[in-house]
């Protein structure tokens, strides 16, 4: 069958109850992101630059590199810019010979993109000199993962390739059953002592060995239980995240799962529906779902801790963890800040007229991306 590709903003509809609920249903536009409710602010977010790179990123597949204190990225026309993380100056600009789709994994003194054609393209870390270009026959929208070992791909066919460091040449090839339905956009790979982890769109997880790719083991996220197509759409777009001896994993219209390898399979399971990679913080595991609402669970007992609603149908950004806070963007340019342990707000800025795609953290600084690619830095 035909493969369709459905765009994110189609499954931002889904409601459910609160604890932190400060609407009634008659009164509310269901159809409109959940208007902001006025917050007792304790954290202050000082914007100290922005810059703007002029590119596509309503998928969110452009993030920065880090290298000391230089961010490294790539424009979708091909620019590699290095910009100073403490004022924003660009420090140099480099052409490169190709397009870039998907922008950049900074490793092992590599720069690593992928292009609209299906190629990887290596540069020098250290000169920006181009090393090496392999094509893996498949569209690429997720980041590559380095290693001393490998450059680990996924590509949109559903492949998990891996690639010499050196010469970018297939060392092995793992390719999952694709749905005929499914998301666009693939999960970044996890390298982790010598195994790959990895999600696909047949909503499974996968462990590899990274030098041979031999199947280690794997297990569903979570089962089609609709009648139709749609209901049975459980991509799974997010990396793993390896904690406390366990693997959390989550998948659109499915669970947040947690597995124990030593055992390697899934020993615990709970509804969620995300794209975005759980976020662990202060012993506890926090969801943000599709649809707006953001859940925390005991990283202990794994029992439900707190539900946020407050932020229903706003197109959230994926969670980052900031002196020891959530901080997240959403689909009107605002960044949140939520106290990990009660679920209160407690700080907000706006900083975009644009969707805010991808939020990450450094050192005493926050780093936001918006759907222009404008990254935007703040202390």
């Amino acid at each position: 069958m035909i493969k369709i590709i459905l765009n994110l903003a189609l499954f931002l509809v889904i409601s459910s109850c609160s604890i932190l609920n400060f609407w009634a249903d008659d009164e509310e536009n269901l159809e409109e992101p959940r208007p902001l409710v006025d917050i007792q602010s304790s954290v202050e977010l000082d914007r100290s630059w922005s810059r703007n790179f002029n590119s596509d990123n309503e998928l969110g597949n452009y993030r920065p590199g880090f290298s000391g204190e230089i961010i490294l990225i790539t424009s979708q026309k091909g620019e590699l810019f290095r910009v100073d993380a403490n004022r924003g100056n660009i420090l140099q600009k480099d052409k490169l010979n190709h397009s870039v789709s998907v922008s950049n994994a900074v490793g092992f003194g590599k720069i690593v993109f992928a292009d609209s054609k299906g190629s990887v393209h290596a540069y020098s870390l250290e000169d920006s000199s181009f090393l090496w270009s392999s094509n893996v026959g498949s569209e690429i929208l997720a980041l590559p993962a380095i290693d001393a070992k490998a450059v680990i791909v996924h590509t949109s066919g559903g492949e998990l390739v891996a690639l010499n460091p050196s010469s970018g040449e297939k060392i092995w090839t793992y390719r999952s059953q694709l749905p005929s339905l499914t998301v666009r956009g693939n999960s970044i790979p996890v390298v982790a002592d010598n195994l790959v982890y990895a999600t696909f769109d047949n909503g499974r997880i996968g462990v590899f060995d990274i030098g041979s790719g031999f199947s280690v083991w794997d297990g569903p996220i979570s089962y089609k239980e609709g009648t139709s197509e749609l209901e049975n759409l459980i991509d799974a777009d997010s990396s793993p995240v390896i904690e406390g001896g366990l693997v959390f994993a989550t998948n659109f219209q499915g669970n947040l799962t947690a597995f124990d390898p030593s055992q390697r399979r899934a020993v615990w399971s709970t509804d969620a529906s995300s794209f975005h990679s759980p976020l662990i913080i202060k012993g506890l595991i926090i969801v943000m779902n599709n649809d707006g609402s953001i859940i925390s669970f005991s990283g202990q007992t794994l029992s439900e801790s707190w539900t946020n609603e407050e932020y229903l149908r706003r197109g959230l950004s994926n969670a980052a963890e900031h002196d020891g806070n959530i901080v997240f963007g959403d689909i009107e340019g605002y960044l949140h800040v939520i106290n990990p342990i009660t679920g209160i707000t407690i700080g907000r800025k706006k900083i975009s007229s644009n969707p805010i795609r991808y939020v990450s953290s450094r050192g005493n600084q926050l780093f936001a991306l918006d759907s222009d690619l404008r990254m935007i830095a703040l202390d």
